[in-house]
């Protein structure tokens, strides 16, 4: 599979300029670190995510079939498909697993999409998708392995670093890949990536141990978001392209990130959205003296929804 590279990622900047939020920056102390960290508030996108940049993206540079588009999710990619399709005017057709969740089905279904829900993991609602897919025509957006989904993830880093991004070092969390392969593709090793994981959930972490893509058992507190069985192709290829390091957290750690994202700063997010500062507060990750340390926090759509009517 073609990777990705800078010049995708211009086109796809060119492409959503109006279409997704130009989300806020900050360099904020606390968090029990002895150091300040950059953070992204990526949480404050369209539908919660980083995810709408990637299906913006693919809406806006093909040419969608009357049959409009359908995609597997876990949750997020599900509800910014749904978002990107109702702005731009096509039927959205979305699979999600029972373990989405209530928080993330409901947002789904406030899009007006056609939503399934199928047993099983994100690997199930795959399969029914592609199913539906070849029935009906429809445009599939994949989550995370495809070209103009993973061009349209990399803006989130070139827009970091138009606005001043200073940190030698990036943390992101990492499910099938898409949001980290678009990271390495815009930086390249001009800084370093550090892909973070759930222990329990940890595709590319064993591809890089396997030495190829493998499948892998899911589970856990970010499971709804960070579960793909396998990691993307491209993120794949590019995580040994550009040699990211690959650290693991475990679920504690993550939910203590959580809290900390809370009491610290007011931000609310999902377990995924804290697995990068996970591996700072948790020690999972250790700056070198004077290494600047950036966290990429998405994920902002929390189960349950503690306002829930």
């Amino acid at each position: 599979m073609a990777l990705v590279g800078r010049d995708d990622i211009d086109a796809a900047a060119q492409r959503l300029s109006g279409h997704v939020v130009r989300t806020p920056v900050a360099t904020l102390s606390g968090f029990g670190l002895r150091h300040p960290v950059e953070m992204k508030l990526e949480q404050l996108q369209h539908t919660g995510t980083f995810k709408a940049r990637g299906a913006f993206n693919t809406l806006l540079a093909v040419d969608v079939p009357p049959a409009g588009v359908v995609a597997a999710s876990g949750g997020n990619h599900g509800a910014a498909a749904a978002f990107a399709a109702r702005a731009l005017g096509h039927p959205a057709h979305i699979f999600v697993p029972e373990m989405a969740g209530p928080s993330k089905i409901a947002l789904i279904r406030q899009t007006g999409a056609a939503l399934r829900v199928v047993q099983g993991e994100y690997a199930n609602a795959l399969e029914a998708a592609r199913a539906y897919e070849a029935e009906s025509g429809a445009m599939q957006i994949h989550a995370y392995d495809a070209p103009l989904t993973v061009a349209g993830q990399g803006t989130l880093m070139r827009e970091w670093e138009e606005q001043g991004l200073q940190a030698d070092t990036v943390l992101i969390a990492v499910g099938g890949g898409g949001l980290v392969a678009g990271a390495m593709a815009w930086l390249g090793t001009r800084r370093k990536v550090v892909a973070v994981e759930p222990r329990t959930s940890c595709a590319l972490n064993a591809a890089l141990a396997a030495g190829n893509t493998v499948d892998v058992e899911v589970s856990g507190v970010a499971a709804n978001a960070l579960g793909a069985r396998r990691i993307g192709d491209i993120c794949f290829g590019l995580a040994r392209q550009t040699g990211v390091e690959s650290v693991l957290v475990e679920d504690g750690a993550i939910t203590a990130a959580q809290h900390a994202l809370w009491r610290t700063c007011r931000q609310l997010v999902e377990p995924a959205g804290a697995t990068a500062l996970a591996a700072l507060t948790s020690g999972a990750y250790v700056p070198a003296e004077g290494e600047k340390v950036a966290v990429l926090v998405c994920g902002a759509n929390i189960a349950p929804d503690p306002f829930a009517a």
